[in-house]
């Protein structure tokens, strides 16, 4: 089925300690994004870059959160965006920038579109609270957030739709902090770790996602981080962690997802092209994001769900 999608660059680094993220839109789009859509017989009815809002928030009061009003102008000006295109009926596809901007994309399909389910790709499942935070780095705390704990109302500044964490699933989880673990647990998400690949595959995993979305009648918001996937083939990410997905594991993930004609929208995040090998990340990721939305090599047949 063919979309009108609306790209939106948001090139934060403010809920990292690195630098490179702000790079990330526009490598994104200098391999290829923006066309790949489009050869796929999709109308870009919008691609431009986002403007963060400028909000002072002390980072004394949230130590040791660094950069707090940074991430929450970011979020802010995310969540407008965002919304505004859901609303229109578009699909958009948020181009990071770190990981704390998804906490904008969650709450904008909250506004929009609640009941959406989430498939989170990712080494780390994002769920600690601005008090719970060790390294202070706010791309940590994005899905606790939209969940309504501890800090959204200072990153939002506004009442927000919590997301409803028995609507997660996360897959490729290899990197948990202590009081996040009892988060997670205490709030029913659904967590598949690298094992959980390893052991029952990535078809089963995702497939069952597909399922409980199906059940309960929801649309698809798919997050994908660099770091979702194995550093060897895509080094271009500042939180790295061995162990990751392949490339043949995230095809399969992405290629399910679009059979399942439930997704809606889609965050692309974390790319740090400071870090890549020649533009090899930025370019896997086009392709990962080809596939979700109708890139194969063989047609396939529809599938009777």
């Amino acid at each position: 089925m063919m979309a009108r999608m609306a790209i939106l660059g948001a090139a934060s680094e403010a809920g990292t300690y690195r630098r490179g993220c702000i790079m990330g839109p526009d490598a994104l789009r200098t391999a290829g994004l923006v066309q790949s859509l489009a050869d796929l017989g999709h109308t870009i009815a919008e691609d431009r870059n986002l403007v963060p809002d400028q909000v002072e928030i002390d980072d004394a009061a949230h130590a040791p959160a660094h950069s707090v009003g940074a991430v929450a102008g970011w979020v802010r000006a995310v969540r407008r965006a965002f919304g505004a295109a859901l609303g229109r009926g578009n699909v958009p596809v948020l181009l990071g920038g770190d990981h704390s901007i998804a906490a904008g994309t969650l709450a904008a399909i909250m506004d929009v579109s609640p009941g959406t389910h989430i498939v989170w790709l990712d080494a780390h499942p994002d769920f600690n609270t601005i008090e719970t935070t060790v390294s202070g780095n706010l791309h940590g705390i994005p899905v606790a957030i939209a969940a309504g704990l501890a800090g959204a109302d200072v990153i939002y500044g506004a009442p927000i739709t919590p997301l409803d964490a028995s609507a997660i699933t996360m897959i490729g989880i290899r990197s948990v902090d202590p009081d996040e673990r009892a988060l997670l647990k205490a709030h029913g998400v659904t967590v598949h770790d690298m094992r959980d690949v390893d052991e029952f595959g990535m078809g089963h995993l995702i497939r069952g996602a597909v399922a409980r979305a199906r059940a309960a009648g929801a649309r698809i918001h798919v997050s994908l981080d660099v770091d979702f996937l194995d550093p060897d083939v895509a080094p271009a990410v500042g939180t790295t962690v061995p162990g990751g997905a392949t490339v043949r594991e995230a095809h399969l993930a992405m290629e399910l997802l679009h059979e399942s004609g439930l997704v809606a929208s889609m965050d692309i995040v974390e790319l740090n092209p400071f870090l890549d090998e020649r533009g090899r990340t930025a370019t896997l990721m086009v392709d990962l994001a080809a596939s979700l939305f109708g890139r194969t090599i063989m047609d396939r047949p529809t599938q009777s769900w």
